[in-house]
């Protein structure tokens, strides 16, 4: 497993309104390996949250997951957008999903 690499996305010189972890995991490890992974990074966001002052249990936070596989691995990356960032993930979302609809 490599480290994890966290970055808190400052929209504003005041405040930062996301956060993202990525995580390259092995794609032939166990279930169980992946689902503690995602379990840490849940852990490690809320960490990091309540260190830049964000209740990470707020209604106010929306969480998201993707990965990526590249080869042998996949790139496992949880996001947290509050503030502008959640209205314009929400705003972006909700037209995507127009499309599809279409």
């Amino acid at each position: 497993m490599t480290p994890s690499y966290l970055q808190v996305i400052h929209e504003s010189m005041a405040k930062p309104t996301q956060a993202h972890l990525s995580r390259t995991v092995d794609r032939t490890q166990s279930r169980f390996f992946r689902d503690r992974t995602l379990q840490q990074m849940e852990y490690y966001m809320g960490a990091k949250l309540l260190e830049v002052g964000i209740n990470p249990q707020s209604s106010e936070i929306i969480y998201r997951w993707s990965s990526e596989t590249k080869g042998s691995q996949e790139v496992l990356t949880y996001s947290a957008y509050w503030g502008d960032s959640k209205e314009r993930l929400l705003a972006s979302e909700a037209s995507q999903q127009g499309r599809v609809d279409s």
